[in-house]
């Protein structure tokens, strides 16, 4: 975010107005106006501003002395911007104790030594971007802009001293970087959007053109005043981008270029007398310019903490009011914490001892988050279960390699068991990763090395494609392609005595998912028809289910499919979690989760998907294990189980479940079995 640093420089009003069209940009962005798409670029145009104010101060007090004091010029950033983000901080931390899950907490307290720090951005890069789903559990994801500014400031002033001897190279290094950083975003973007987006190396270009820009002005005497065409162009540009660019992995790159340009046009032709100038500098632009640091950082955990209360928003309405919450908090964060600091007469001494206690307090707290797992023993213990359930889904692939040759080059294979050439293949779809402790455990009961092969959403079978909503059309593609590879790699590999399959065939059977996924879907069609074929998909499974086992049973002496455990519509271990945490409280919205599923109300969808399993093991084809006695007494299937929780989400079973059904998989890796 940008600062007004004390500096021998007249009073901007144009740029407080441009600063409340980038920070409602954000704001509405996030609070989900349909129809201001690319609000994120509010950023950007913040970017471009900080450089401008900051590299301009820098750049006179170089001018003047040709020097910079480092002391001073950071002791008057921590004025500026270290109280606001410690209140903001400790008061998130505060809410947050009382709303996320553990395992959501524990990951609070990372990301609040890595905000601390000013290292949030590259925590961020490496975990889920920032158009991503997970981003609503992560309330101090904004924080990522402040450690990009933060480093530029630890950079730029180290490169003015380094360099201040020599003018001339001085200001061509600064040319050069801006080429540089901006030739590296546009090149990273398409193949690494996420180091391009959050990483300052490829952000730097844009605080740079505001420094240069303000360089070029104090260099030549500008004033400022431009031409009204510029301000309109530079107004649309901004206004432009908040509205057309699209959220996702094409950002920043090229489209960067707009909001950036339109800042530099806006900022240039400030102080001209023009109806975008005077609309620049109305009260109403005025009063969210001057909060608009306090509303950044307070508008996030209002998003983030309400909509994890509430789930989603009933109306527009309720998103105007957490809004409107926002801003009260940020009026109070800037009249109170801001400008009486601002005011302040604090010596160097103070001001770097009150930052440094404030830090350690925020650094000790975020590791005792961390180190404490989240504090589970915040929650009573009905809410236990499905917190543990919830947590209960990471496995360790560390052996898992992706050969760069042989008949399987490029597929992940992951060794089960002993080590030892694979006799057995596990192959499947995400359920086979959600049993893989389980299995590793009976491979290595039974003393057997064994492979698992694996992609979430592509079914182990052959001569079929499939487009899916929650995959892009390159994954679809790459299941098609792997499938194809490993039907071609089996009779290279005539070690293998036995064949899993294990797949969530009710999915493909009805071509969508069930209660809480029920909007997941997936078409199947065989991979030789250039579009879906026009029977019905149970049939074109229950076809491809036919003529992969005969292929398979040519291959290896048994194939072994196991029984797709029980779906349980209406169970999501982290929504029950959440529901149960928050009974009581006043706007949590009524309990949706149900961890029990009568046997009746799934009978028809489970008949389709397993008719052409069970005929096979009829005829001694296949062995057929059934999971579902584990999972069901006589009339129910549940979730929890002896007060445990067996499934992570409605289909996906945790790894609890998958230890406590390890005896359950001695068939796929013990000798020849009837069909169960």
């Amino acid at each position: 975010m940008p600062e007004l640093a004390h500096a021998p420089m007249p009073y901007r009003p144009d740029i407080d107005g441009l600063r409340a069209i980038a920070v409602l940009s954000v704001v509405l962005y996030h609070f989900g106006l349909p129809w201001l798409g690319g609000g994120f670029t509010g950023v950007d145009v913040f970017f471009v501003i900080s450089g401008f104010l900051i590299g301009g101060i820098l750049w006179r007090e170089y001018d003047a002395e040709g020097r910079i004091r480092l002391g001073a010029f950071y002791l008057r950033r921590f004025r500026r911007l270290a109280p606001a983000f410690f209140t903001m901080a400790l008061a998130t931390a505060a809410l947050s104790a009382a709303l996320l899950l553990p395992f959501e907490f524990r990951e609070f307290g990372k990301s609040l030594i890595a905000a601390t720090v000013y290292l949030s951005n590259v925590l961020f890069f490496r975990q889920a971007g920032y158009f991503d789903s997970g981003a609503e559990t992560k309330p101090l994801l904004h924080t990522w802009s402040l450690a990009v500014e933060e480093q530029f400031y630890i950079f730029l002033p180290l490169l003015i001293l380094a360099l201040a001897r020599n003018r001339t190279v001085l200001l061509m290094a600064l040319v050069t970087i801006w080429a540089a950083s901006l030739g590296a975003s546009i090149l990273a973007t398409p193949s690494q959007p996420g180091a391009a987006f959050y990483l300052f190396p490829f952000r730097a270009w844009e605080l740079l053109t505001g420094v240069l820009l303000a360089i070029w002005g104090l260099e030549t005497g500008r004033v400022w005043r431009g031409h009204p065409a510029l301000s309109w162009a530079g107004l649309a540009l901004v206004l432009g981008a908040a509205l057309l660019i699209p959220a996702g992995p094409m950002f920043p790159g090229v489209l960067a270029l707009a909001p950036v340009l339109g800042a530099v046009l806006l900022i240039a032709s400030g102080t001209g007398d023009s109806p975008v100038n005077r609309a620049l500098s109305h009260p109403a632009a005025l009063f969210f310019g001057r909060i608009s640091y306090s509303l950044y950082l307070w508008h996030w955990p209002v998003v983030t903490l309400s909509l994890y209360l509430r789930g989603a928003y009933s109306s527009p309405l309720e998103a105007s009011c957490w809004m409107a919450l926002a801003v009260a908090l940020a009026w109070l964060s800037w009249r109170y914490v801001e400008m009486p600091m601002r005011r302040a007469r604090l010596s160097g001494v103070v001001l770097l001892t009150g930052t440094a206690l404030a830090s350690g307090a925020t650094l000790a707290l975020g590791a005792w988050l961390y180190l404490g797992d989240g504090l589970a023993d915040r929650f009573d213990a009905s809410v236990r279960p499905h917190i543990a359930a919830s947590a209960d889904f990471l496995q360790d692939w560390s052996r898992c390699t992706t050969p760069a040759s042989g008949p399987l080059m490029g597929i992940e294979t992951c060794p089960i068991g002993p080590e030892g050439t694979p006799q057995v293949l596990v192959w499947g779809d995400s359920h086979v990763r959600a049993f893989k402790e389980g299995l590793d455990l009976a491979a290595q009961d039974a003393g057997v090395p064994a492979l698992i092969i694996w992609r979430a959403g592509c079914p182990p079978l052959f001569g079929l494609r499939k487009t899916e909503s929650a995959a892009k059309p390159a994954q679809d593609r790459a299941c098609a392609q792997a499938n194809l590879q490993i039907r071609q790699a089996l009779p290279e590999l005539p070690e293998l005595q036995r064949i899993a399959l294990i797949g969530r065939w009710t999915y493909y059977a009805q071509g969508s998912g069930i209660g809480l996924d029920a909007g997941n879907t997936i078409t199947l069609f065989p991979a030789d028809a250039p579009t879906p074929a026009e029977a019905p998909q149970s049939h074109i499974l229950a076809e491809a289910v036919r003529t992969t086992v005969a292929e398979l049973r040519r291959e290896v002496p048994q194939v072994i499919a196991l029984r797709q455990p029980p779906e349980i519509p209406l169970y999501d271990s982290r929504v029950a979690a959440r529901e149960a945490a928050h009974a009581g409280w006043p706007l949590a919205p009524h309990p949706v989760t149900d961890p029990d599923v009568p046997i009746s109300a799934l009978a028809q969808r489970v008949a389709e998907a397993e008719a052409p399993w069970r005929a096979l093991a009829a005829r001694d084809e296949i062995a057929f294990i059934d999971s579902w006695p584990r999972f069901c007494d006589a009339e129910t299937c549940h979730a929890l189980q002896d007060g445990a929780g067996w499934y992570f989400d409605n289909n996906h079973v945790t790894n609890t479940a998958a230890l406590g059904l390890r005896d359950l998989f001695a068939p796929v890796f013990g000798t020849r079995v009837a069909g169960l």
